[in-house]
């Protein structure tokens, strides 16, 4: 019988937990030794639910937030839901779910972002970014591109390291989806020289924004 209440939810994560995974996961600040496939398989099993996933949300356990994240519907959340959820996250993972599955699906992405962007913390602004980037890709229309470009030649170097992966993620993608703002793109990116020397599997790209738009620019030719 699959568990219906967040004490029950929590008690098949216990049955889950790996001491050797969360000493792995906590070295990456997650707080929980779940394997994410079983996780997930779990997150299916429960089936989506909005209500279950705020219960499991304000148990403030990693593994049970990592479920919530994957049954809560995202058009069923307010922005203050989300964004409440975004400054309680004490979990690498959770805020990039967050991010990925709930905001940028949300239909109050926009919202979101423009709350965020200027926001005075460091991880909501990380959030603002990541949201910027979609709309970059996907919907450029009404950005200004090179007040951007201001910004992260302003800022990259010296961000916190959530906002600056995420702000490097917006340059890289300025330069390569935006051929006429590209050169200036790989300029900023060889100057400040943010992840250059980051390590990279064989077969990987370099998230170095000049390596990574040379790469994915060579991929589209």
């Amino acid at each position: 019988m699959s568990p219906t209440t967040p004490s029950e939810v929590l008690a098949e994560l216990a049955e889950l937990e790996d001491p050797k995974a969360r000493a792995v996961n906590e070295r990456h600040g997650d707080a929980h030794g779940v394997n994410l496939t079983k996780l997930r398989a779990l997150a299916k099993e429960l089936g989506m639910s909005t209500e279950l996933a705020r219960e499991l949300w304000a148990t403030d356990d990693v593994a049970g937030q990592l479920v919530a994240l994957l049954i809560a519907r995202p058009r069923e959340l307010s922005a203050d839901e989300i964004d409440r959820m975004l400054r309680s996250t004490r979990s690498a993972k959770a805020h990039d779910w967050l991010v990925n599955y709930i905001a940028k699906k949300s239909p109050l992405a926009e919202e979101l972002r423009l709350r965020w962007f200027d926001d005075a913390d460091a991880v909501a602004r990380a959030a603002g970014w990541s949201l910027t980037t979609v709309r970059v890709v996907k919907r450029p229309a009404g950005l200004d591109l090179d007040a951007l470009l201001d910004r992260i030649e302003r800022e990259l170097r010296d961000a916190p390291s959530r906002e600056q992966w995420a702000m490097n993620e917006t340059l890289a993608n300025i330069g390569i989806h935006h051929p006429t703002l590209r050169e200036r793109a790989v300029a900023i990116g060889e100057r400040l020289q943010v992840l250059a020397d980051y390590p990279t599997p064989p077969n990987c790209t370099s998230p170095f924004a000049p390596a990574w738009i040379a790469e994915m620019v060579r991929r589209q030719a």
